[in-house]
């Protein structure tokens, strides 16, 4: 034997061995997808003593009246909690809550959690059930950037933390939409500040039914018009978010300069401009973009109560029906019992960022990324972030429709986005656009009338 070609064999050898790990699942476990998972890869079964159903085919019943855009009612409307849970009595639900959810019942005797029966509505097309089924087997990850896999969920049946994320990122919310919102902070002392009131549009190209060959790594797309408070009427925001982090990019066109300017890091713990820079780019959805600054782990599977079906956030016809002084009221907002992937992210050495420390609460029917803790370089609890999952038959998904915020746990601020209580738009869905809408060029256009 030639000793000189054993190195070159062995480093063969733990190369092909490194992509197999990365690689999809085989035909065998993929076959699970038809059998006891979902087609998006939840578990099938309910619970063992029924407090969660088994799926049977999600949420698609058209809602009487509903018209694209418009106000989406509740289905669920009728439903009463079957119990609550309050500061005093938390102790008894502690394995079902997560850090931050019993911080904020500690902290606020005005908050508490409203338990709705297990409804698990999550749908989406059959295309996109197809393209999930195929993607199982063929989606890779190439360093952190998803490669071979298009129109459905990555990797429905995933071997690690990255491929939990990938799959959040890639959830199904439908392929363009445009919303009008606002996006409150709340003070400390318990006062509501506007602090964006735009309409975004909103395009998933990785989602672009029957154009596979034409993806080129931009898998989302945000072009957003402000038109308030006052101050920021008329700034324009354009983001491009790509599966090679390195490659994703945003602008922002300021009336003030009356110029576009690029971001020179929107990603991380850069502040965004649309939260008065209260919220960083990586809560956006409370979960965003490039994950290498940080060592990542699946903590495990877990029944939590989370945020479900809030389209009763939806109901009330004043934004300051649904804003409390330091909390979202928790007349509107609806919890349930589902089961979630745990993931766990630490700081890697050398690098920074202003969470130390970081447990994600993913949903296993969406994948949607409802819940997550974030902990200082002191080690304190910091921040508590949230999204609320909305029943959209007519897509059909369960899915955020920007519904998301965060409670800073020292020093009493919180924000909201995606509220929508007052806008004649909610999430109507429109065609696709073409990917010159979402650029600095047509952006400054838009700004400068």
């Amino acid at each position: 034997m030639n000793h000189s070609t054993i190195p070159a064999a062995v480093l063969a050898a733990a190369l092909l061995a490194a992509l197999g790990a990365q690689a999809g699942v085989t035909p065998e476990e993929a076959a699970r997808l038809k059998t006891e998972l979902t087609p998006l890869g939840a578990e099938r079964a309910g619970n063992k003593d029924g407090s969660i159903p088994a799926w049977t085919g999600g949420y698609t019943t058209a809602m009487p009246g509903f018209k694209n855009g418009g106000r989406r009612g509740d289905p669920f409307a009728g439903d009463k909690p079957l119990y609550a849970i309050n500061a005093a009595n938390m102790a008894q639900h502690a394995d079902k809550l997560t850090d931050g959810t019993q911080a904020l019942l500690k902290k606020y005797p005005t908050f508490r959690i409203d338990v709705y029966k297990t409804l698990r509505t999550a749908a989406a097309p059959q295309w996109v059930y197809d393209n999930t089924f195929k993607n199982a087997t063929t989606a890779r990850l190439d360093g952190e950037i998803l490669r071979d896999a298009f129109g459905g969920i990555p990797f429905p049946i995933p071997k690690n933390a990255k491929e939990v994320i990938a799959n959040h990122e890639m959830h199904w919310r439908g392929e363009a939409w445009q919303t009008d919102f606002r996006g409150y902070l709340g003070t400390a002392n318990g006062q509501s500040v506007l602090s964006v009131e735009a309409t975004g549009d909103f395009q998933m190209p990785y989602y672009a039914q029957g154009q596979e060959a034409k993806f080129n790594g931009e898998y989302w797309m945000i072009r957003m018009l402000n038109s308030g408070p006052p101050v920021r009427a008329g700034e324009a925001l354009v983001g491009r978010q790509n599966v090679d982090q390195d490659k994703s990019a945003s602008w922002v066109y300021l009336t003030g300069q009356r110029r576009v300017r690029k971001l020179p890091n929107a990603c991380c713990d850069t502040p965004t401009p649309a939260s008065s820079g209260v919220a960083s780019f990586d809560e956006v959805d409370v979960l965003t973009g490039r994950t290498d600054r940080h060592d990542w782990k699946i903590v495990g599977k877990r029944e939590m109560l989370i945020p479900y079906n809030s389209n009763r956030m939806h109901q009330p016809e004043k934004d300051s029906e649904l804003l409390m002084a330091n909390h979202l009221n928790p007349d509107h907002v609806r919890w349930e019992l589902h089961r979630v992937w745990v993931l766990e992210a630490t700081l890697k050495p050398g690098q920074r960022h202003q969470a130390a420390r970081s447990r994600y609460y993913i949903d296993e029917d969406t994948w949607v990324a409802v819940l997550a803790d974030r902990w200082d370089a002191k080690g304190q609890l910091w921040k508590t972030v949230w999204s609320h999952p909305v029943v959209m038959p007519d897509l059909p998904a369960t899915t955020p429709q920007q519904q998301w915020g965060f409670n800073d746990l020292i020093s009493g601020a919180w924000y909201a986005s995606g509220v929508v209580n007052e806008r004649k738009q909610h999430y109507r869905i429109v065609p696709r656009r073409a990917d010159s809408h979402f650029t600095a060029e047509a952006m400054a256009g838009e700004g400068l009338r």
